[in-house]
């Protein structure tokens, strides 16, 4: 009989006092264990399992849990006789920083306060037991949400130096989460702020703290040394492209299709595959998200589970804000090809609305890209450097990026959809109408970068208004732009994909007051630059014949827009 299914736990107890759905990852207890570094940050994307390893961890190894067999009884790392005399051995402090998502630097570091303050009062035990002297209990009850910034900062150094005293053994620290402080702050703008609290908190932590046994840090991404790591030179940092763990988080194949057996869901392995595969880490490939397929084993259908678990701001600020390259290399993706780009996985927050390669580092660590193939090009003339194949990991990321492009025009939908089926009806008349609101609404939407001004809106524009035709049509209409064709460049070709079909050429120009006198010359000078060069010449390579392709001049000045075709 199929165990059940159980959404959401991230608790290891409870997965397996329960008997829910598992697979079992406690090889990576020994693996990390023998492996003998001071301290590990592993990034995953979000929803891999990484807490429910961490809670694993906790489980294993803390003394709260000593005796505790039947939390690992029958699974790998019980096989092995040292481990289970390993078994709850060590004081853990475990810690998340997942809930700290606020919008002002006073707010997280509240936040962060009051789960400083659960420690210590999850280990009220430490004030009674003899142990600590007069002004170490003095400090102990400090901690509160009135504490100095220097309190906090040492607040688990001390509780180390406490916990090793009390078990006389060295303390092992699980911090789940490390870096959505880091995402929320860049995010709402104060980035700057935080970074000195969490570096020094880390310091005193994992780099000055002699009673500390070892260590792992998770989260999605891997922060640059020289924001909040600069003084950790004992960090060990394992990335999607690094071979340690690398099937440690998600669920490889073999394990995918052993749970669809399971649940008497065998023939759908393809459907499986197509929408949730995709995921490399290191040397392993085929990696499933996990979230989704426990989703998946229990609806019995796909949909894009893991797209709902969380708004992804980020990932959709950083495209939105980006410049007209970033722009033209997601369009590259979403078509389905790849790019290929250098790339540094150490994410430099500060970097992502100023350098290309930080925003694909991003969405490399955060698993909506898949590194398809990585190399080193270097010459004998000195130049050295990494490149990188990327392209979008799976059907469900597609879907993902998709609804994030519908949710940039949600100001404006009915008005855009409606444009939308204007334009595939060939009535210019309403799509002035509805194109005019829709500029109105969602011009500011794209020109929200950290130096917008008047001249760059049209740009802007035009790049999210690209992105939004090839999601909406990509059932019907092969859409590229700024593409060779003819004698020159069009800004946007819809090539339909039954050549019986309509095509359109769409050319986009900016009034220019020192050659034009009203819009209309804006609009006519486009439509005779597809003309002149010739910009229909790739339609009719491919079987289109002349009579079905529509050629519209898009003129703009300021948020007023004037379409004419012919």
């Amino acid at each position: 009989m199929a165990r059940t299914v159980g959404i959401g736990h991230q608790d290891y107890e409870t997965v397996r006092m329960k008997n829910t759905f598992y697979i079992d990852k406690t090889s990576l207890i020994r693996e990390w264990w023998e492996n003998e570094d001071a301290v590990t940050l592993i990034a995953r994307p979000r929803r891999f399992g990484k807490t429910l390893n961490m809670s694993m961890l906790e489980k294993f190894f803390s003394v709260e849990y000593a005796g505790r067999s039947e939390l690992f009884e029958g699974l790998d790392v019980w096989k092995d006789e040292k481990y289970r005399e390993l078994q709850g051995k060590y004081p853990v402090i475990f810690i998340s920083f997942a809930s700290v998502k606020e919008n002002t630097f006073e707010q997280a570091r509240e936040s962060i306060y009051r789960i400083l303050i659960d420690v210590y009062n999850k280990n009220q035990f430490l004030l009674k037991s003899g142990l600590l002297e007069e002004e170490e209990k003095r400090y102990f009850m400090n901690i509160s949400t009135d504490m100095s910034e220097t309190d906090a900062t040492i607040s688990l150094h001390k509780m180390s130096d406490f916990l090793s005293r009390y078990y006389k053994q060295k303390v092992i620290i699980l911090l789940d989460e490390y870096d959505t402080p880091m995402q929320e702050a860049y995010v709402n703008g104060y980035w700057d702020k935080i970074v000195s609290f969490i570096r020094a908190l880390f310091n005193s932590t994992f780099k000055t703290n002699p009673y500390l046994e070892r260590a792992i840090m998770t989260g999605i991404t891997r922060v640059s040394k020289e924001s909040i790591f600069s003084d950790l030179n004992n960090l060990e940092v394992v990335t999607t492209t690094s071979e340690k763990y690398a099937d440690k988080f998600g669920f490889t194949e073999a394990e995918v299709v052993q749970a669809l057996d399971e649940y008497g869901l065998d023939e759908r392995k393809a459907e499986v595959k197509q929408w949730y595969d995709g995921f490399t880490f290191g040397n392993k490939k085929d990696i499933y998200n996990p979230w989704s397929i426990i989703n998946y084993l229990d609806k019995k259908k796909v949909a894009p589970y893991w797209a709902n678990t969380s708004s992804n701001s980020l990932a959709g600020t950083v495209i939105r804000e980006g410049n007209v390259q970033t722009k033209e290399a997601f369009e590259t993706l979403l078509r389905g090809d790849s790019i290929i780009t250098e790339l540094d996985e150490q994410i430099v927050y500060g970097q992502l609305d100023l350098d290309e390669d930080a925003i694909w580092a991003l969405l490399v660590a955060s698993g909506y890209l898949k590194v398809k193939r990585h190399w080193i090009d270097a010459s004998q003339f000195g130049s050295w450097k990494q490149l990188y194949e990327l392209e979008l990991t799976n059907f469900e990321v597609r879907v993902t990026f998709a609804n994030i492009v519908r949710g940039w025009f949600a100001q404006a939908s009915g008005d855009y959809n409606a444009f939308i089926k204007a334009l595939l009806n060939d009535d210019t008349e309403a799509m002035n109408a509805y194109m005019n609101r829709v500029s109105q609404r969602i011009f500011s939407t794209f020109d929200v970068g950290k130096k917008p001004s008047e001249q760059s809106e049209p740009e802007r524009f035009y790049h999210g208004f690209v992105l939004g035709l090839m999601v909406e049509l990509i059932d019907q209409y092969e859409v590229k732009s700024n593409r060779e064709s003819g004698f020159g460049r069009y800004d946007v070709v819809l090539k339909p994909r039954d050549i019986r079909k309509k095509a359109m050429i769409l050319e986009f120009k900016v009034f220019n007051p020192n050659k034009e006198t009203v819009l209309e010359d804006t609009v006519k000078n486009a439509l005779k630059q597809i003309k002149e060069k010739n910009y229909a010449a790739e339609l009719l390579e491919a079987g289109i014949v002349k009579e079905n392709i529509k050629m519209y001049g898009f003129a703009f000045k300021g948020k007023k827009i004037l379409i004419c075709g012919e």
